[in-house]
């Protein structure tokens, strides 16, 4: 298959990092929208995520990662995740690389989906474009309807999924404590700290994470203050 002939449905957030573009200037046909699931649609039932190494770390702490990973499952065949950037940057990312190892061991062993490294955007194209080149003569539509879960109660658990550090099921015991996801993020410390398995340091860094006002937020207040 020509390359002219290759066809992505990419993420509009995606558009920021240059591999759009990269893929345009070979010839691949590029469509850019608000992806529900993943970061590029590279066949039928083949789709990418794409993260940074800071991302990757990051996502493993806000607890996405996991949720991301039930995501893809759910919803494509043949997920995969690539991680872009430099692997000694790790060191300095976090204190722990038993972290980001464990959470690649996660990943490819619990639920099955392969993690590809590429040093940079232009390697990671590449790789895109071998992907999409596999397809052979099936074509489109790539893009899937997806739907929002209608089960609200793991909406709940999305929600709280959110929070660092708070998996499945310390999403579970807050509901349970608090009854709704606005009275858990509305818990004081010592309330969360009492969650079995939640623990101070956890507690403390949701609070603070929760409380925090943004610049904006900030710029507003003094300026408020200063008009009074």
């Amino acid at each position: 298959m020509k390359i002219e002939d290759l066809r992505m449905v990419i993420d509009e957030r995606e558009r920021k990092c240059g591999i759009p573009d990269l893929l345009k200037e070979v010839g691949v046909k590029v469509e850019m929208t608000n992806l529900p699931v993943g970061d590029y649609i590279v066949a039928p039932e083949t789709v990418v995520e794409r993260k940074s190494m800071y991302d990757f770390i990051s996502s493993v702490f806000d607890g996405r990662l996991f949720d991301q990973c039930n995501r893809l499952k759910e919803h494509f065949e043949h997920p995969t995740i690539v991680i872009e950037g430099n692997v000694d940057e790790i060191d300095q990312i976090t204190e722990n690389p038993l972290v980001f190892y464990g959470a690649i061991s996660s990943v490819v062993l619990d639920f099955k989906i392969p993690v590809v490294p590429t040093p940079n955007a232009s390697h990671t194209a590449k790789l895109l474009i071998s992907m999409c080149a596999r397809q052979g003569s099936i074509k489109g539509p790539f893009l899937k309807k997806i739907r929002k879960s209608g089960d609200l109660n793991k909406q709940q658990l999305s929600v709280l999924c959110s929070l660092p550090g708070v998996g499945e099921k310390l999403a579970s015991r807050m509901l349970e404590r608090f009854g709704s996801p606005s009275n858990s993020l509305n818990a004081s410390f010592n309330e969360l700290s009492k969650i079995k398995g939640l623990g101070e340091a956890r507690a403390q860094k949701i609070r603070k994470i929760l409380d925090a006002q943004t610049k904006s937020a900030k710029r507003t207040n003094q300026k408020t203050l200063h008009d009074i």
